[in-house]
């Protein structure tokens, strides 16, 4: 993924609404493979690990680019409400379905939400890493097909 999210003072005011919903959906990501971690073992824990990592990345530079814009980044909550409990291996993996889900749908909408050249490869390139991630964790729960067919779309 470029690692680099534009700081341009052309990018509108749609636009930074939805940088700042991907933040929120970032924010939530980086929380839920925290949680996944705690019942996941060997390769699944390894890369919810990596995952978290990534969404961790995602967010550092969407807070910097929003603060580079003079637009408070919103904050984390301290916690997030999970679809369905979290007990044990598979129910963390649909947690992690669902994080990758919510951040797709996030950055679709700043895809859709900016003229911006490089905001709108830095939202594509989130799409396909993500896609990916995703695509692993649908498989893992065995949600078919593992590639959603639309990332992003609810």
């Amino acid at each position: 993924m470029n690692r680099t999210v534009p700081a341009d003072t052309r990018i509108d005011e749609t636009a930074v609404a939805a940088l700042q919903n991907a933040l929120a959906a970032e924010h939530a990501a980086v929380w839920s493979y925290a949680l996944t971690v705690a019942f996941l073992t060997g390769a699944d824990a390894e890369r919810a690990r990596e995952n978290e990592d990534s969404h961790r990345d995602l967010r550092n530079l969407i807070e910097q680019t929003l603060s580079q814009l003079g637009a408070p980044p919103v904050s984390a909550q301290p916690a997030y409400r999970t679809p369905q409990p979290v007990t044990d291996a598979p129910s963390a993996a649909a947690l992690a379905v669902v994080a990758e889900t919510d951040a797709l749908a996030a950055w679709r909408s700043v895809l859709e939400r900016t003229d911006d050249r490089a905001l709108r490869q830095a939202a594509l390139d989130a799409l396909t890493s993500g896609t990916l991630r995703c695509a692993r964790w649908r498989a893992v729960v065995g949600t078919q097909p593992a590639i959603p067919v639309f990332p992003g779309r609810p």
